[in-house]
């Protein structure tokens, strides 16, 4: 392989890293947030949006994005998400209300998530089957890394500048990688032969996209030193009604923003081919990964917006999932009758292919009981109501990830890609049945660390084995779109995973009351409100519920371990050895 390839997914990697990493990000920053929208810090549940807009961006768009990867190629479906990351870290950035920010941050998502199959495809493009283990893992490692460089990366920015400050740079480092890969694609990759594109920009094109731009930017901010000007500060005033966008600023906005909509879908050699990407669009079956995307929405929105320490759904939750549940039938008649369907006939019809799906869904579904449920058991013993120290605990869990996605990918040259992830999924077994057997001073022992690095290097293990079990297992013409249902399957798996789990929880917290017969506050307190004794019987109950939760993770991981025993047997994902090169004939 020459150097621009290896350079091509060194860069992806970085976009791949780069976008994981403002997933957590919003950790820190989140309480700043909501004060810049009006949401006191009291009422923290009114922010979900913020999270849940990013993981409907990030999961209900992925089997489109995937599928257009497939049709059109890798590196312009990277560009075109990196641009569209961007946009949503300027709209974010500007954001002045809630709806502002969660359009922001959708739109944050749907770059962010679409970056991810099509990287995993241009591995499969790149390397061979029996070499891939490597690459995967290191892509792997790089997504996992972000979990421990975003909230270190916020914490930084925000002891020197304010919130809006992340996402600037989200802007400019989404532009500049977005820029790198499209330089260096090299044709074949990039879906086409390689243009001078410098030498035919659309200037029309260029000029109301910067029109637009720079108005908006102002319609968003509103500079008081305009606003105050009797000249400048008539164009903030509404033409009719009330609004930013009824004002002739805001109108201008508009105008400018359809008319370089129209000149993209009518000029010979526009900025944005949006009919050349229009017609992948539907080539990829837009219909059916509309559908699709209201199915994944309705899980993500019913399970995303609940608080987990205390409900399984929202008050809306039900109703999610009945749309959820239409959408999917929909969705299936769908596929029978469509010419070409999103999911072509066959594509996943190899027992690897499909069973890295289910494996996958139980994977998430028990890592995120330690992404969750670590720090709630660190603020229910030691930690108290400190969110940063309690980040601090799942740390421990989180650097290992990447150290065992890298080795899980070596690993997998040379072992099966069923025992590589069997064998990672027992260590996070084993893992969680150690956190199961945790007490209220257990996380200030060494015995927690090692039950939190085993943990954390078994999911790391299991990552990259999944993902070559399922690209070696599917046709060229599919990697996309199957790297990107393997992602689905995991956060699917993680949103289902931490509602049963807090069900168990739960069940056990209010089992163990009543066994526990604890009399009422005032009784133990002596008639005052509140006192440590009532709040230590608490902490006991809370202990017993975490307990459950971890019980409950073991299983999930142990049934993941095997069925990748079992569904993975067949996956050429090895390098062959002189004795099998023999004993094939070769």
């Amino acid at each position: 392989m020459t150097d621009r390839p290896r350079l091509l997914l060194t860069l992806a990697s970085i976009a791949v890293a780069f976008a994981a990493a403002d997933t957590y990000v919003v950790v820190l920053a989140l309480p700043d947030m909501m004060a810049s929208t009006g949401i006191p810090i009291d009422e923290l549940q009114r922010a979900a949006p913020i999270v849940s807009g990013f993981l409907l961006g990030y999961v209900a768009m992925l089997p489109l994005i995937g599928r257009i990867a497939d049709l059109r190629g890798r590196v312009p479906v990277l560009v075109a998400a990196l641009v569209l990351f961007a946009v949503g870290s300027l709209v974010t950035t500007l954001a002045y209300d809630m709806p502002t920010l969660v359009g922001g941050r959708f739109l944050q998502g749907v770059g962010g998530g679409g970056l991810v199959p099509a990287t995993l495809a241009l591995v499969a493009d790149l390397y061979p089957v029996q070499r891939r283990g490597v690459p995967l893992g290191v892509v792997s490692a790089v997504q996992e890394l972000g979990a421990v460089i975003g909230p270190l990366f916020g914490a930084v920015v925000l002891s020197v500048a304010d919130w809006r400050a992340i996402f600037l740079i989200n802007l400019a480092v989404g532009l500049v990688l977005a820029a790198a890969l499209r330089s260096l694609a090299p044709g074949p990759l990039a879906g086409g032969h390689q243009r001078r594109w410098w030498r035919r920009v659309d200037l029309v094109g260029l000029g109301l996209l910067g029109l637009t731009t720079v108005a908006g930017a102002l319609v968003f901010v509103r500079p008081s030193e305009l606003l105050r000007d009797l000249t400048w500060g008539q164009l903030f005033i509404p033409v009719v009604g009330s609004g930013r966008w009824l004002t002739p600023l805001g109108l201008l906005t508009l105008l400018a923003a359809s008319l370089f909509l129209l000149r993209c879908v009518t000029a010979a050699r526009p900025l944005v081919d949006l009919r050349a990407w229009g017609r992948t669009a539907r080539e990829a079956d837009l219909v059916g990964a509309s559908f699709l995307a209201v199915a994944l929405g309705g899980v993500i929105l019913a399970f995303a917006t609940a608080d987990p320490k205390i409900e399984v759904f929202s008050a809306q939750g039900w109703w999610y999932l009945l749309g959820s549940a239409v959408a999917t039938v929909a969705f299936v008649l769908h596929l029978r009758s469509a010419t070409r369907p999103l999911v072509p006939p066959g594509a996943l019809r190899r027992t690897p292919a499909w069973g890295a799906l289910l494996v996958s869904f139980f994977v998430g579904a028990a890592l995120i009981a330690a992404l969750i449920d670590i720090p709630i058991f660190a603020r229910t013993t030691v930690h108290g109501d400190s969110q940063l120290m309690a980040a601090l605990v799942l740390v421990r869990f989180l650097v290992a990830l990447p150290v065992g996605a890298v080795i899980g990918g070596y690993l997998t040259r040379t072992l099966s890609a069923g025992l590589v992830t069997a064998a990672g999924m027992l260590m996070a077994a084993l893992a969680f049945v150690l956190m199961a057997r945790w007490d209220i001073d257990s996380l200030e022992q060494a015995g927690s660390t090692v039950a939190l690095l085993l943990g954390g290097f078994g999911f790391g293990l299991a990552l990259a084995p999944v993902n070559a079990a399922v690209l070696a297992s599917t046709d060229d013409d599919v990697h996309g779109l199957a790297a990107a249902l393997v992602v689905v399957a995991r956060m699917v798996g993680m949103l289902v995973g931490i509602s049963v789990l807090t069900t168990i929880g739960l069940r056990r917290y209010y089992a163990s009351y009543e066994a526990a017969d604890i009399p009422s506050v005032r009784e133990v307190c002596g008639g005052a409100s509140r006192c440590s004794a009532y709040n230590d019987l608490l902490t006991t109950l809370g202990i017993a519920q975490e307990q459950a939760v971890f019980a409950g993770a073991a299983v999930s991981a142990t049934i993941a371990a095997v069925l990748a025993l079992v569904l993975f047997r067949g996956a050429p994902t090895r390098a062959l050895s002189p004795a099998d090169v023999l004993r094939s004939g070769g």
